[in-house]
């Protein structure tokens, strides 16, 4: 067994012990010819080399990348209060709790994370034009997300200004900046110049990420977005498709990102007409949110009203 790859599916508490703290973690053996998870495990040790040891941190993130976003901030919290007041890692951390936060709906809480991040990053490393422009583009992304768009441009413009000072255009980093602006072309309903930017956020990513990289189904995902806002409902479904696959063999099937794939595909059979495959493909969704999120994060109360809209129009037939 040394040297085996599991898949971690999930962790819950054990309640039937008393006052003992018992977690139970169920895994599941990878076959040998899932080769996708060898590579995605060198990609991650890769990472992590420069860390020493595994430590609260880095499990709060991997249960962030699982969607445990409870369990991540109570882990990356539980770090957090051990850290001194001057730790070089703070600025990291930060960083990390905003990502959650952001992810379980609590957007006034992540930009908090993210400022802290932001003001330790400046004081302590004012020449890592990168991470500070990584962090400025996660504010604007919340911003966005709250409908503040002068202060999300207000944050974008600093991005643009700290990534040409780090002038590295192939940095990993760099993607998820062409990304947001891909997003923000999206919103704005400039769809060819959305899939511009997101064409180059996956050539970036396609030199540095393992095949099967969640971040390259959330990508897929995004594509398909601007194919079904320009109506190309056949080949939205092909992409949606391609990201549900990759999305799967990284993540749990119980992950949010897994759900927005579901939602979305069932968006573009709604519109086909083919109104039980869409119903079915919400519900999935549903049911993923209903366990992986906050009882009032956005997509579970809009999930829930796209669900009953659609059996409405079964009924009407």
């Amino acid at each position: 067994m040394v040297g085996s790859i599991f898949r971690l599916e999930e962790i819950s508490e054990d309640k039937s012990v008393g006052d003992v703290k018992m977690w139970m973690i169920r895994i599941t053996l990878c076959s040998d010819n899932e080769n996708h998870l060898r590579e995605l495990y060198d990609h991650m040790k890769s990472q992590e080399s420069g860390r020493e040891e595994t430590n609260l941190k880095s499990l709060g993130l991997m249960m962030w990348k699982m969607g445990k976003f409870d369990l991540a901030e109570k882990y990356l919290l539980c770090h957090l209060s051990e850290l001194p007041p001057k730790d070089p890692s703070l600025g990291a951390l930060y960083q990390s709790l905003g990502l959650v936060a952001d992810s379980k709906g609590d957007y006034d809480r992540s930009l908090e994370w993210y400022k802290k991040s932001l003001e330790i990053t400046i004081k302590t490393s004012p020449s890592d034009y990168i991470n500070i422009g990584n962090t400025h583009n996660s504010i604007d992304e919340v911003h966005r997300t709250k409908g503040d768009y002068v202060q999300a441009l207000e944050s974008f413009n600093q991005a643009v200004s700290l990534f040409k000072e780090a002038d590295d255009e192939n940095h990993p980093r760099i993607a998820s900046f062409y990304g947001t602006i891909g997003n923000t072309n999206a919103e704005e309903k400039k769809y060819l110049e959305a899939l511009d930017f997101y064409e180059k956020t996956l050539a970036i990513q396609k030199k540095h990420l393992p095949n099967g990289h969640a971040d390259l189904g959330s990508l897929y995902n995004n594509i398909s977005l601007v194919h079904y806002y320009l109506d190309h409902d056949d080949v939205a479904l092909e992409y949606f498709e391609q990201s549900r696959k990759i999305s799967l063999k990284p993540l749990p099937s119980q992950h949010p990102d897994v759900a927005d794939t579901y939602h979305n595909m069932g968006l573009a059979y709604e519109r086909k007409g083919e109104l039980e495959q869409a119903l079915q493909l919400f519900k999935k969704s549903q049911m993923i949110y209903e366990v992986a999120l906050p009882v009032h994060h956005p997509k579970l109360l809009d999930i829930r009203n796209i669900t009953k809209r659609v059996q409405t129009k079964i009924k009407s037939k």
